[in-house]
């Protein structure tokens, strides 16, 4: 019982006769004796012996709000809420009751009145710290994180020591991708907290997203050895094997995780994306209809399953399920907020002017160009907005109106929009119904064309003499910061045996990472001209001056393939939902071959069936 409770009490046994006075101490350590039992959790018990001094001494405020609390814990909430307000109408300047109101309705849901309440504590006691988190929290809720992130900052200048406060911090940074700053926060949440099993998996978390991977999986481990029964620590470690493609680890720790929680909804999708790598589809589509039936709106499961549904040719399903990206964060598919209506291909166009903007890569750009036409054929003025590389070279596609860079700060004025990704959606488009297969960017002009030819030809000969060989572009990797990245690039030394083939081969590779620098420099047979690729109207140029590129799955075999240039695209083990299982063509692009690794991660039976093929090429040309 605190000095205020026992105050009030003695001013109340002042009011009783003498007679009563036993009653007043009973009460008075059924009053203890319920804080002590409400500080063991045993909130039952402390409740009966909250009311036994509430009948001996009513209108006590600090009873009403310690009873409040009880009845919280006990999921009484309307019994708790009139408790608190009938401590607040005797004692309305005390803020710690008026804190407990807002926290109540804040999990309540009724986050208005939870920020008056709050505000009203804060007013009384303005360097409140645990008033300043449950408001924090609140905006959160809103989605309001900047302003939630102040919040909680302000609550560690008064409290810099508080655990809670610094994994919150932490947790809201991650929210925001600020990765950086998100770990300097839990490396300090864990610093204040070395033995919180919870706080090494949220760390893990953060390295993950942040690339980190090694030190991801050491925080996951170091969280299991603290704490082994938190399923979400498997979940979390299994996800990272998964990613990385350590697919028995994957598949034993969310089997773990599972265990621990059969039905762990996330697991189960981790786990259908881990079988569907293994192309085990039956099994993959099974573990995500079992996720999806526990959690029927998770967004990332409904993108990851029509991910498969698309791989194996299920468009009618595939795409719908497809439209779940908008609501997967991690993504980065942020709504415009357009205030025009989204067009979904159902309504009439004729006359109107649309705006067809980049939702993806510059690959899903070009490829989702082919629609352009199509639209413009519905009597549309199409505005297209696009990453600024290839704003030039998708200018020339049929119907485009006018063309412009995104982001553009300036948008001209438009009726509708559709993102470029939505349109085979909107086109209901299935496999025996995708459009321009064979080519629908036209070529690059022809001055841009001959500046290119006669670059190539003065650096070939003045290095190998007059053009006497097949001319053949290379691509190994694709941007780093792609998530799938360390499975669709190689290092080009593993293309050291084709490069002896009797060809000339010409780099198309922009960004050279520092592993393949050196052996670029080694090979100066290998023509480099990527210096003075401004962008992809010049690729456009050099590609064709080519008889043939040979690239991983990166922008390039998609501007190849659009210009209906040769383009042989090596794939890995289980590819983008795009290039399909089974087959050795391209059902967007058919001047594309596509070359599959037999098992995964083996680039070296891709690059020896290449090879073969181009070195029956080269006979063939000879």
């Amino acid at each position: 019982m605190n000095r205020q409770e026992r105050r009030a009490a003695a001013k109340q046994s002042q009011r009783v006769a003498p007679q009563d006075l036993e009653a007043v101490k009973r009460s008075l350590e059924a009053a203890k004796r319920g804080k002590l039992l409400f500080d063991l959790g045993r909130y039952a018990e402390a409740l009966e012996c909250f009311n036994a001094f509430d009948r001996i001494n009513p209108n006590v405020a600090a009873l009403y709000q310690t009873r409040g609390l009880c009845l919280q814990r006990l999921d009484r909430f309307a019994e708790a809420q009139a408790d608190f307000e009938r401590s607040i109408a005797l004692n309305p300047r005390e803020a710690e009751t008026h804190k407990n109101l807002g926290a109540l309705h804040s999990r309540l849901g009724r986050i208005e009145q939870a920020l008056a309440s709050l505000d009203r504590a804060l007013e009384l006691r303005p360097n409140f710290s645990a008033a300043l988190d449950e408001k924090a929290r609140a905006l959160w809720t809103l989605q309001l994180r900047g302003e939630a992130l102040v919040v909680f900052r302000q609550s560690l200048a008064i409290d810099p020591d508080n655990a809670d406060t610094t994994r919150n911090v932490a947790l809201l940074l991650l929210e925001l991708g600020r990765h950086a700053e998100a770990l300097e926060s839990f490396n300090a949440a864990v610093k204040l907290d070395p033995e919180s099993a919870a706080l090494y998996q949220m760390r893990g978390v953060c390295l993950q997203e942040a690339g980190r991977f090694e030190e991801a999986q050491v925080d996951y481990e170091r969280s299991i050895a603290l704490d082994s029964s938190l399923a979400e620590t498997h979940n979390n470690l299994g996800a990272l094997h998964s990613r990385l493609d350590r697919m028995e680890q994957a598949l034993a720790s969310i089997d773990r995780a599972l265990e621990l929680r059969p039905d762990f909804a996330s697991a189960l999708s981790n786990k259908a994306v881990a079988l569907s790598r293994l192309q085990l589809l039956d099994e993959a589509f099974a573990a995500f209809h079992r996720s999806l039936a526990l959690d029927p709106n998770d967004a990332r499961t409904i993108w990851n399953l029509a991910l498969l549904q698309l791989l194996t040719g299920d468009f009618a399903r595939g795409w719908s399920g497809r439209e779940a990206r908008w609501n997967v964060s991690s993504l980065g598919h942020a709504d415009r907020g357009f205030s025009q209506p989204l067009w979904r291909g159902d309504q009439p166009i004729e006359g109107k002017t649309i705006l067809l903007h980049a939702d993806e890569g510059l690959g899903d750009a070009i490829q989702f160009a082919r629609y352009v036409p199509m639209v413009a054929a519905l009597g549309a003025r199409v505005i297209l907005e696009v990453h600024s590389p290839i704003r030039q070279i998708l200018a020339g596609i049929t119907g485009v109106a006018n063309c412009i860079g995104r982001p553009s700060a300036n948008l001209p004025a438009f009726d509708l929009h559709c993102p470029l990704g939505a349109l085979p959606l909107a086109f209901g488009t299935r496999l025996d119904t995708i459009p321009f297969a064979e080519r629908y960017l036209a070529a690059p002009p022809a001055a841009c064309v001959k500046a290119w030819q006669d670059r190539l030809d003065d650096r070939l000969e003045d290095q190998l003499g007059p053009r006497n060989r097949l001319r053949v572009g290379l691509v190994w990797s694709g941007n780093p910061d792609h998530k799938n990245d360390h499975n669709r690039s190689m290092a080009l030394r593993t293309l050291a045996p084709l490069l002896d083939c009797d060809v000339q081969f010409v780099s198309l590779q922009k960004g050279v990472r520092d592993q393949d620098r050196a052996f670029l420099g080694e090979r100066p047979d290998i023509i480099d001209l990527t210096d003075q690729i401004k962008d992809f109207t010049d690729t456009a140029a050099l590609v064709s001056c080519l008889d043939l590129v040979i690239s991983v799955d990166t922008s390039v075999v998609h501007l190849a393939g659009a210009l209906g240039a040769p383009v042989w695209t090596m794939l890995p083990f289980t590819p983008d939902w795009r290039w399909l299982l089974n087959r050795n063509d391209s059902a967007w692009y058919s001047s594309m071959r596509l070359f599959r690794q037999p098992s995964s991660g083996d680039w070296a039976s891709v690059v020896d069936s290449v090879r073969h093929e181009l070195e029956g090429l080269v006979a063939a040309a000879r």
